[in-house]
């Protein structure tokens, strides 16, 4: 998709974005972790750190939204460097950047800047406010964004106060993966137009955007409780977690009548003509109770033994950590390794062109060297931007003069 003409580069991605080009500004959760969606499908993503962060006694990282990509660093306050980063996205399909409205401007990389050099850039903006509205220049986290979204506030029992879902629905969800969505909308359109354009992605719009099909539910009468009182936010006693017999928890979600008969055979309750009716709201608190009771007679492990081969709906809750070890993830693989460290795999997958971690998380400025050569700056040049500390190269992470064609 790249049409910018950039010879030679060490950083042949596989997978269905081979070929796009990202240079990505350095920033916190969901942009990284948008990027590391491109990158995983092949895109050359080039990070540009701060150059402030190159640290002489860090050897490896562990940063898995940095995976797969190379790192640039860079004084974004020293003129140059705003310089550098705007000849770069001359180079470049996609600019992503996650700075606060208007700081991106104030550096002189903002959308009017870049596109000025290359009119056919898609700059990826990530905010949890957005780019307009009056708390776009607020702080905030994931947890603010979701409280005025109404994500939160559907989250946690109903004697409990909200509570908040990690980070999953705002950085992620509704951040980083609306993003990821948006960049490649935008470059589906430039094909027809030939320009590219500014993505405002807004983890406030994202988070109530993932809430539109409960809308809908809300608006049929079929969303009619609180926080934790309807049929799939826990409030349902067929829909929820029990504790079992050895401190763990399974999770059930029967819905439909049949695989509901089958949670009920599986604990042993089919016969039982005392138990309420599965959608009796008023006697919900007496199913859960007897539920409860049944679950924590067997180990999780017992649990999942029993229901393996039936449509019951039931399935250990594991740990992210102990995840990989389920028999389903392992045949999908569905976690990788990669640097040593194990991690969810790319996903979706593509039947042509599969993707795959392109490698490990870099340290901040191991590449610039390198990557800086391959976008289309010389020898000379780097060693001026070096000398100048518009740019910082990692010291244990220089590559020897024959493989880079560059000094060392």
């Amino acid at each position: 998709m790249s049409h910018h003409g950039t010879g030679r580069t060490t950083h042949d991605g596989t997978g269905p974005l081979a070929g796009l080009r990202v240079l990505e500004i350095a920033s916190m959760a969901p942009a990284p972790f948008a990027c590391t969606l491109l990158a995983d499908l092949g895109a050359e993503v080039l990070r540009v750190d701060r150059a402030a962060d190159v640290d002489p006694e860090t050897y490896t990282s562990t940063e898995l939204l940095a995976r797969g990509r190379r790192s640039l660093a860079v004084d974004l306050k020293h003129p140059e460097g705003a310089a550098l980063v705007k000849r770069l996205a001359a180079r470049a399909d996609v600019l992503v950047e996650g700075f606060r409205p208007g700081v991106a401007e104030r550096l002189g990389i903002g959308p009017e800047d870049c596109g000025a050099v290359n009119p056919r850039l898609v700059y990826g903006r990530m905010t949890g406010w957005g780019q307009t509205g009056p708390l776009a220049p607020r702080a905030g986290h994931d947890i603010t964004y979701l409280a005025i979204s109404g994500a939160l506030g559907l989250m946690g029992p109903p004697d409990r106060p909200p509570v908040p879902p990690v980070n999953l629905v705002g950085d992620f969800g509704g951040g980083g993966m609306l993003l990821a969505v948006g960049i490649l909308a935008a470059l589906f359109e430039r094909e027809r137009s030939g320009r590219g354009q500014v993505v405002d992605a807004a983890m406030v719009d994202g988070a109530a955007l993932l809430t539109t099909a409960l809308h809908g539910l809300r608006a049929a009468g079929q969303w009619p409780g609180g926080r934790g009182e309807n049929l799939l936010d826990g409030g349902a006693p067929f829909y929820t977690t029990y504790e079992t017999a050895d401190g763990g928890y399974v999770a059930v979600g029967p819905l439909e009548e049949k695989f509901y008969a089958q949670l009920l055979a599986g604990v042993g309750l089919a016969d039982d003509s005392t138990l309420p009716a599965q959608h009796d709201r008023e006697r919900w608190p007496e199913l859960r109770q007897r539920l409860a009771v049944a679950f924590k007679e067997r180990t999780r492990d017992e649990w999942t033994a029993a229901f393996e081969h039936t449509d019951a709906c039931v399935a250990p809750v594991l740990s992210p950590w102990e995840a990989h070890n389920h028999p389903h993830n392992a045949v999908r693989s569905v976690f990788t390794e990669s640097g040593g460290v194990r991690q969810p795999a790319p996903a979706p997958r593509f039947e042509r062109t599969p993707g795959e971690v392109q490698g490990p998380p870099p340290v901040p400025g191991q590449d610039t060297r390198t990557a800086l050569a391959d976008w289309g700056v010389d020898a000379p040049e780097v060693d001026r931007l070096l000398a100048a500390a518009a740019v910082a190269q990692h010291p244990h992470h220089t590559v020897p003069h024959a493989q880079t064609g560059e000094s060392g």
